[in-house]
Order: C-alpha cells, then structure tokens, then sequence
C-alpha cells in the first residue's frame, strides 16, 4: 500500500505529524487558540448581517467544529492509501488514532482530553472518508464497468 502510493503515504505522513503537532505538544508551546476564535467571533459579531450565525456561536462550537476540520483530510487520506473497499477500516483507524491522541494528551502538562474532542475528530474522520469514497465512485465504477466487459 505504501509503496503503490509513495506520494500520498509521505503527504499523509507529513499531516499526521502537523496533527500530532498542534494536538501533542505541552499547552504552553502553542499559540492560545481560544484567544484566536474569540477575536474570530468578536469580529464576526461586528455585522448585523451575520447575526443569526454568530448568536449561536461560542468559542466551544467554534473549537468543536476546528477539531472536525482537522480530521477531514486524515480521513481523506487513510481512505484513499487504503482502497474504497476498505472505508471501514480507514474509519476504525481514524478513530483509533482519535482515542490514542486523547489519551496521551491525559499527560501531557497543560492539555485536556476531552470525549467531545473524540466525538469531533471521529465525525471529521467519517466526512473524510465519506467524501473521498463520493469523490472515488466515478472511477471505481468505471473500472468495475470495464473489468466486467472483459470477463
């Protein structure tokens, strides 16, 4: 699998380690990312307009939501070095890892583990997968459709 795919296992390599860097490091070597969604939300509450999405918004929703978006390209990629047969198991990785990071984070100085980050992280894993296997059907229909005609 790696070696069929070298440029997608090293880009998914590279990914895992930004997500390993901003979800691993101790609290006091990254940047305060509550600080940065509350400038986002004071900002954004400064348009009437938009006043129906930022009345439900809060700095968890916004944090909840970041962690989907991180694990959506993961999810992308462990679909697409495993095989669209094998969503399944692209997804019980994704949320293997997801469970693995939360626990570690237990004891490292100054993070939290938290079960909604779990939560979020698994869906950002199932909409990778799920959008890789949406953006793979052509092709593996087309493939099948030809490997019929053949036999």
């Amino acid at each position: 699998m790696l070696h069929r795919h070298p440029v997608l296992s090293l880009l998914t390599l590279v990914y895992l380690g930004f997500v390993g860097l901003v979800t691993l490091t101790p609290a006091e070597d990254q940047p305060d990312y509550a600080s940065l969604a509350g400038r986002v939300l004071a900002r954004l509450q400064r348009y009437p307009d938009l006043d129906p999405l930022t009345s439900r918004l809060s700095i968890e929703r916004i944090e909840f939501v970041a962690n989907i978006g991180l694990f959506v390209p993961l999810g992308m990629f462990l679909l697409l070095l495993v095989g669209t047969r094998h969503w399944f198991a692209a997804l019980a990785a994704g949320i293997v890892l997801t469970s693995m990071i939360e626990s570690v984070q237990r004891e490292i100085p100054g993070r939290v583990s938290d079960p909604r980050d779990v939560a979020a992280n698994s869906i950002g894993m199932f909409v990778g997968v799920a959008l890789a296997v949406m953006l793979t059907l052509p092709a593996a229909v087309r493939r099948r459709r030809e490997q019929q005609g053949r036999g």
